[in-house]
Order: structure tokens, then C-alpha cells, then sequence
């Protein structure tokens, strides 16, 4: 049987202290990182974006997912690769085309 993986999120975070706090996360065993990307339009309420990624991109060598619980995921795909994310997780409904956001996923990889 596969170990199950430890995915925090950062939501209660205290931003004030992000990179200290990523660092103990990660020294307690935490396996890589769930980020929920929020716009405040596909769903409530607004969170952070790819400054924040970036800011835990730099405090851990851990793998980074953005689960991108946006109204136009596509148009942040690049973005949330060129912060550090590994993986660009996003709901189906939030596009209208799948193969338009399937050549944006494909533009993203090739940073």
C-alpha cells in the first residue's frame, strides 16, 4: 500500500511569518504543497496568487500544486508555473474550451 502524502495548504498561514512558517511545515513532515488560488469570482472568498507561490517556492525545495479555484484558469497557468508551481489543478467548468487549456497547460510547461 502507497504512504499517504502530507499536502498543507496555507490558507491560515500567517503571511507575516510565510517563509518561517513553510520551513516548519515542511521539517514536520510535510510531503509538498497544496496552494488554493482563489479569485473571489468561481468561488468565495479571494485568497493569494503567484507572489505568494513564489514567496513558497523560495522558502522549500518541496513540490508546489496551485489548485486554481478561479473563473479563468487558463489565463494564469504561465503565471503560477513561472512562481514555481508543478502543478496546475483547475476545475472543468471554470473553462469553456478543454483544448484551449490544454495548449495553455502545455505553454506553461515549456517555461
Amino acid at each position: 500500500m502507497a504512504r499517504a502524502l502530507i499536502a498543507p495548504s496555507i490558507l491560515t498561514a500567517d503571511f507575516g511569518r510565510l517563509a518561517e512558517q513553510v520551513r516548519a511545515a515542511e521539517a514536520g513532515g510535510a510531503d509538498l504543497w497544496h496552494l488554493d488560488v482563489m479569485d473571489g469570482h468561481f468561488v468565495p472568498p479571494i485568497s493569494f496568487g503567484r507572489e505568494v507561490i513564489a514567496a513558497v517556492r523560495a522558502a522549500s525545495t518541496l513540490f508546489i500544486e496551485a489548485h486554481l479555484m478561479v473563473a479563468k484558469p487558463g489565463e494564469q497557468f504561465a503565471d503560477m508555473a513561472a512562481a514555481g508551481a508543478q502543478r496546475l489543478v483547475f476545475h472543468y467548468e471554470a473553462v469553456r474550451d478543454l483544448e484551449a487549456a490544454r495548449e495553455h497547460i502545455a505553454a506553461a510547461r515549456a517555461l
